[in-house]
Parts: structure tokens; C-alpha cells; sequence
């Protein structure tokens, strides 16, 4: 007896191929419309759906599998006596086969500007249900929804029949392909609608296994589409830690603006700074601490010349990102070979949610774009920062933001000169990065330095005045302000609130 497989997929790759494939396996196909043409186009016997229920398809195509025809002959249970009497008198023959892709929806609504209606009619129906009828009925249905399954597939049935841990493989993968198309529509209308979701739904796809996580014994993986952020353009891949680093960077040099450079370790800036070009920045930002930048993450948020890639080539970099390079630079970087050297292909600060893991679930926050906001910002002081100063506060504001708490950061010219960061006291920040500074030879001098949190004591703010800043930039907001206030007045210092914090943990 001939067997029944029913075919209706929007991604046509491979389409031709499993047909005939299916056809010289005793396999009589059955297809929706445009499938069915596909096929017959290429010299393929094949029936149309319509044909075997006796209806047409209708309303454009939104009905044309949902029939009793269709799903009992998919769900009908091959050793259940009362299934197999019912599909007799009603005339439902068994299908074996099940290949369905959907309709592109992901696709689609990824486009900007995608109206209303282009995205409502590129949420599929009756395929959906074709999915999860056949994944159900495993036991004796195969169900493919990918082309990279049809060449496997069909060596296998060659072998004349297709195993049942093959049928559970696919139908688990079936399964996880409807979760996924579910949970992007439900996630695509929440934000189109601008609806507080009830329930976070993460349903990522593996983008690329790691070596390893954190250390060698950590199994790790990259899950979403990283990938189409960064390409990877010379050097092994990227390691757990490294990919840390990397976000890190580039969303410091994205909030640092053009001519910019950051050098980050262990998710802290071991350097940042703005200059008249990207060669002048590197170099601001290496004087800050080039011991830690060995080994380190450089990002630009431009294209890295000849110039600056025998000048980057001087000290071992792990990661070079930038959003290109001259063909120059590419052969003078090319020559380490244990290096990374990334080209930057969208921007990281697109996401809207961050997330950590947590026992029993996750912790889920908006991402920290917020800048200074004017309406916020008071100088308390009797002094007040000159133009230069200003500039500088509001560098080293957004150096602050970005570096691990307790953070303090002594800044000139709109380059760091000492980073404090992750301590547990906010004093030992303070003077973690003057003594940075001084060892790489910095002078601290009429410096400024921003905190990214309020000062709870004098202390902190009378340890910087004493490494030679004159200004502070900081959120303010301490039940202690009037006393932080009184030590900023009588050290003749000016000092900025924000009205907004920054912790970084």
C-alpha cells in the first residue's frame, strides 16, 4: 500500500529534492497550493489537499488543511481499535509524514515599519496545528520542520523505515520550533501594543557552543543571536569571559561618542578616553593603567587604520572590536595570531531587558541607558565647575557608570587617569585609583573624579581632595549631604548631583 506524505512549507529550499525523494520511498504526496506547484513544476507527481478532503482552500489561503481528513489521518493511532473503525467509515486514510515550515513571521516583523496587517497575516494557523498533531502522534508520524533534516531524513527511510528514536528526535524538535514561533509572537504583539508582560518567556536558540564557561570545568553556550552583532574576522573563537568583556566595552565607547576608545579587563575600564582621533585616544587611555591592559579589549566605535594597528600590535591585545578596519590594519593586526579582531555589525545597546539568573528563576531589570538628565543636575557648592571641568565631569560620569561598584574614577582631559572599582568601601575606591595613577606616573592634580554613588560620610570626598581633584561629580541624595557639602565648601572644590545612580554589580 502506498503511503501518504503531506508537504507545506513557505521555505521552499530543499523542497524538490525531498519530494523525489519521498516518491522513489513508495510515498504518494499530498501539498497545499503553492507547495503542490512547486513540486509539479518540477516534474513531480503530486495531489493537492484539496483533492483528498473534497474542499477547497478559502479566504486567501487561511483554510486549507484544517479538516478531519487531514488530522485524522495524522492523529489516527495505528494500534487503537476504535481509531482505526472510525477512520474506516469516515473514509481517513493514515499519513505517515509530516513536513511543515511556517510562515515567516520572525522574519517579517523584524523589518522596521512592518504594518499591522503584514504582520497578522504571517502568523500561521493551520500549520502550527499540522506541527503539533504529527509531533503528538510520534509513535507513527515523522515530522520534519526544517530543510536541514531532509537529507538525514531520507537516508534513513531508504533503509526502509524510519527508527522511533528518529521520530522522538524530530518531534522534540518539532515541539521546541512551535514553542519558539509562539513565544516570538507573544513577545512581538506585547511590545507592538505596549503591554507589560505577565510572564517572561525566553526561547533562544543555541547560536554557538563555547570551550568553556568561566573556567575549564564550566560547560557554556551562547543562546539569541549574538552573532549577528560581531564577526569574528581573525583568531579563535570567543571565550565565556570574553564575551563579557566585549559588551562591556563597546557599550562604554557607545556611550563615549566618536573618537573614543575603551580598554576594558574583567568587565572594568582599565583605560577610556575621547581624543582628536582614534590613534590619540588609544593612546590617552593605555597611559591609565598599561599593565591591565595587557591582554585586554580595545573597542573603537570606527574604523582602525594602518597607523593605529602597528601602534595596537606594540602590546599583546585579546580583543580588538571596531566597526571596521583598512585593509592595512587587518594585515598589520593579522600578524598575532592568538588574537581576536572583531568588526562590530550592530549596536549593543538595542536590547530593552537585562537579565540574572537566580534559585527558582531570574531577576529582570530595564538596561541602564540613562544619561545625566539637565533637570536633575545641582551644583550645592559655593564653587562651580569651569567649562574644562565640566567637560571632564561628565566623561568621567559616564566611566563611573560603567565600572563595577564601589566605583571611583579621577579623570583630565577626558582621559581616566584612576579607576576604582568593585571595592567595599567606597574610600578604598578612592584610593585604589590614586594609587594607580600615581604608579603609572599620573598627575592627579587638578583632576575631577566621579563617584557612582552618594557619599555616605566626608571621608571618601576629603580622600579625593587630597590626590589633587577639584571637582566631584556625584549622585548626591546622602542623609550625610549637608556634611559632604560642608567638606567640598571649605576644600574649595566644586562638586556636581546628578539625582541618579549608577551601581554596577
Amino acid at each position: 500500500m502506498q503511503k501518504l506524505a503531506l508537504i507545506s512549507v513557505s521555505d521552499k529550499t530543499g523542497l524538490t529534492e525531498l519530494a523525489s525523494g519521498l516518491i522513489n520511498n513508495n510515498y504518494k504526496i499530498l501539498a497545499t497550493g503553492n507547495t503542490s506547484k512547486r513540486i509539479s513544476e518540477a516534474g513531480i507527481e503530486v495531489m493537492e489537499i484539496a483533492e483528498l478532503t473534497g474542499f477547497p482552500e478559502i479566504m486567501d489561503g487561511r483554510v486549507k488543511t484544517l479538516h478531519p481528513k487531514i488530522f485524522g489521518g495524522i492523529l489516527l493511532r495505528r494500534d487503537n481499535e476504535v481509531d482505526q473503525k472510525e477512520a474506516k467509515e469516515n473514509q481517513i486514510s493514515p499519513i505517515d509524514i509530516v513536513c511543515v515550515n511556517l510562515y515567516p513571521f520572525i522574519n517579517v516583523t523584524s523589518k522596521e515599519d512592518v504594518d499591522l496587517d503584514t504582520a497578522v497575516e504571517n502568523i500561521d494557523i493551520g500549520g502550527i496545528s499540522l506541527i503539533r498533531a504529527a509531533a503528538k502522534n510520534h509513535k507513527f508520524v515523522s515530522v520534519l520542520t526544517s530543510p536541514y533534516q531532509y537529507e538525514k531524513f531520507l537516508e534513513e527511510l531508504s533503509k526502509d523505515e524510519i527508527t522511533e528514536e528518529t521520530k522522538r528526535k524530530l518531534a522534540v524538535a518539532a515541539f521546541a520550533h512551535t514553542s519558539e514561533y509562539d513565544t516570538y509572537i507573544a513577545n512581538y504583539f506585547e511590545s507592538r501594543f505596549k503591554l507589560e508582560p505577565k510572564n517572561i518567556r525566553i526561547n533562544l536558540p543555541l547560536d554557538q557552543n563555547l570551550r568553556y564557561g568561566e573556567n575549564p570545568h564550566q560547560k557554556a553556550g551562547i543562546y539569541g543571536k549574538f552573532s549577528d552583532h560581531f564577526e569574528l574576522l581573525h583568531g579563535k573563537e570567543l571565550s565565556y569571559n570574553n564575551i563579557f568583556d566585549l559588551v562591556s566595552a563597546v557599550e562604554l565607547v557607545e556611550e563615549l561618542g566618536e573618537n573614543s576608545c575603551t580598554i576594558i579587563k574583567h568587565s572594568n575600564p582599565a583605560g577610556a578616553a575621547t581624543g582628536k582621533d582614534f590613534f590619540d585616544a588609544y593612546e590617552k587611555a593605555l597611559k591609565c593603567d598599561p599593565v591591565s591592559a595587557f591582554g585586554g579589549i580595545v573597542t573603537f566605535p570606527g574604523t582602525v587604520d594602518e597607523k593605529l594597528a602597528e601602534k595596537l600590535n606594540e602590546i599583546f591585545l585579546e580583543v580588538i572590536s571596531a566597526k571596521d578596519y583598512s585593509e592595512g590594519a587587518l594585515t598589520v593586526l593579522k600578524k598575532k595570531k592568538n588574537r581576536r579582531i572583531l568588526k562590530q555589525l550592530k549596536s549593543v545597546r538595542n536590547e530593552k531587558k537585562s537579565m540574572k539568573s537566580i534559585p527558582g528563576g531570574v531577576v529582570v531589570q530595564d538596561w541602564d541607558f540613562t544619561g545625566l538628565i539637565p533637570e536633575k543636575i545641582s551644583v550645592p557648592t559655593s564653587k562651580k565647575p569651569d567649562e574644562n571641568e565640566l567637560e571632564d565631569l561628565y566623561f568621567a560620569w559616564k566611566i563611573a557608570k560603567h565600572t563595577k561598584s564601589n566605583a571611583i574614577v579621577f579623570a583630565k582631559d577626558k582621559a581616566t587617569l584612576g579607576v576604582g572599582a568593585g571595592q567595599m568601601s567606597r574610600v578604598d575606591s578612592v584610593r585604589l585609583a590614586a594609587m594607580k595613577a600615581k604608579e603609572y606616573g599620573l598627575d592627579l592634580k587638578d583632576s575631577v573624579a566621579a563617584s557612582d554613588a552618594f557619599f555616605p560620610f566626608a571621608d571618601a570626598l576629603l580622600e579625593i581632595v587630597k590626590n589633587g581633584a577639584t571637582s566631584v561629580i556625584q549622585p548626591g541624595g546622602s542623609v550625610r549631604d549637608e556634611e559632604v557639602i560642608d567638606a567640598a565648601n571649605k576644600s574649595n572644590i566644586s562638586m556636581l548631583f546628578t539625582g541618579i545612580r549608577h551601581f554596577k554589580h
